[in-house]
């Protein structure tokens, strides 16, 4: 279900996603170039650099790291080789993350259950955690415009992009929650959930029902209505917690 009328609507805004800014984080000098590349695969897997859309320059992704530039050189050129990455000359050149996206390989080694536990608590934790903090806060226009915005591009998004999409909206709702270090953490998880997620199928009527739990946690924090997000939160989470546990167990 696409949201087609806004019924919080607020001027254009040119306020900047600050999602971004939590993952361009300084790495860990001890493996300034390991991270690098992981925190670079981070951005593109969850969607933070969509597929098309250009890198920050490399001095600024240096900088925002506390890495060399010969560092993140090293990082783009291993990404571009592995097909995440594509470099292009010119007056609007720059890195671009490739239009398709690698496949990743499929193991035969068993998931433990007690890992999926592990996976799945953690992010009941953050992510309710997130939605009462958001809606107990006053946003403003511009947080609430983003946040609509990021729901009706995950409804409207194909089966191709729709966890790329999905993870950015659930990643809006832990930036506008105003506590910059939980960012990284749902980040952190929403990668090992998508691990997951990526061994089982999409399925086109848990796609509708996701976007209609979506909406209802949107609206319960555009309305303020903490309870209502919570509860509308907890049962979207159950409801991928029993499809994981449902293929994967």
């Amino acid at each position: 279900m696409t949201p087609t009328t806004d019924p919080f609507p607020v001027e254009e805004t040119t306020a900047s996603d600050h999602v971004a800014d939590a993952l361009f984080r300084p790495v860990r000098s001890g493996n300034a170039f390991e991270d690098t590349v992981a925190r670079l695969l981070q951005t593109i897997r969850l969607g933070i650099v969509a597929p098309g859309e250009a890198l920050p320059p490399e001095r600024d992704l240096a900088a925002k790291f506390s890495v060399s530039r010969d560092t993140v050189r090293e990082a783009i050129a291993e990404l571009a080789k592995a097909g995440y990455l594509v470099s292009k000359r010119g007056r609007y050149g720059g890195t671009f993350v490739t239009d398709v996206l690698p496949e990743v390989a499929a193991t035969d080694e068993p998931l433990d259950a007690d890992e999926i536990e592990d996976v799945l608590g953690l992010r009941e934790i953050l992510e309710i955690g997130a939605v009462r903090a958001v809606a107990g806060k006053s946003l403003s226009a511009a947080d609430r415009d983003l946040l609509w915005r990021r729901l009706g591009e995950t409804a409207a998004a194909s089966a191709a992009d729709y966890r790329r999409l999905d993870s950015r909206l659930h990643l809006t709702i832990g930036e506008l929650a105003g506590t910059p270090s939980l960012v990284p953490l749902l980040a952190d998880n929403r990668t090992r959930v998508n691990e997951l997620l990526g061994s089982i199928p999409l399925l086109g009527p848990n796609i509708d029902h996701s976007n209609e739990q979506h909406e209802a946690i949107v609206v319960a924090i555009l309305t303020g209505d903490s309870a209502r997000a919570i509860e509308a939160m907890r049962e979207h989470l159950e409801g991928s917690a029993a499809l994981l546990r449902g293929f994967l167990s």
